[in-house]
């Protein structure tokens, strides 16, 4: 996880954190996050580069609707960055 950009990392656990969201949703999430609005040319280059590195999965849920999933690779990443910061913060 160490090569994503914070966004992109930020897209993973969206991802992780729903049950196969939609493209617009996962926008919509991460647009609170950023409190502001989060453009197509965006996010959708940067779910391609996690679908991409086989971090997370793309479906289809209907003709219009594309789905993501977190891949075995994505969890092991959140698991080893989750890892990782335990080492240093401690809430």
């Amino acid at each position: 996880m160490h090569d994503l950009t914070g966004f992109q990392r930020d897209l993973l656990y969206v991802i992780a954190g729903a049950d196969q969201p939609s493209g617009t949703m996962v926008k919509e999430e991460v647009g609170q996050y950023y409190s502001t609005e989060i453009n197509h040319g965006r996010l959708y280059p940067n779910l391609d580069t996690l679908v991409n590195r086989e971090l997370v999965e793309k479906g289809q849920r209907d003709r219009r609707t594309n789905y993501y999933a977190l891949a075995d690779a994505g969890i092991q990443q959140i698991q080893e960055r989750h890892e990782w910061e335990a080492q240093y913060v401690d809430l």
